[in-house]
């Protein structure tokens, strides 16, 4: 099995002016996505993160979510 694989990554979500924005961090490797969706489109850009990451994302106003939204929005289900 992949080491990628056994990740348990993390997700926050915020919402803005009608924007929701919610990111995915690998807590190992410090990586990570950002979706940013709107009513017109949804896109994602990779992240390089540091360990800073999480402190720095509750401090913006982002809350810890599950990773189901942020799967359908990936999917294109939502």
């Amino acid at each position: 099995m992949a080491k990628n694989s056994n990740i348990v990554h993390q997700y926050f979500k915020k919402e803005q002016n009608g924007t929701k924005i919610i990111v995915r961090v690998n807590p190992i490797h410090w990586t990570g996505a950002e979706l940013t969706i709107t009513e017109a489109v949804a896109e994602m850009r990779e992240l390089e993160l540091d360990s800073q990451v999480i402190d720095d994302l509750k401090v913006d106003g982002f809350e810890e979510v599950n990773a189901i939204e942020f799967n359908l929005y990936l999917a294109g289900l939502l």
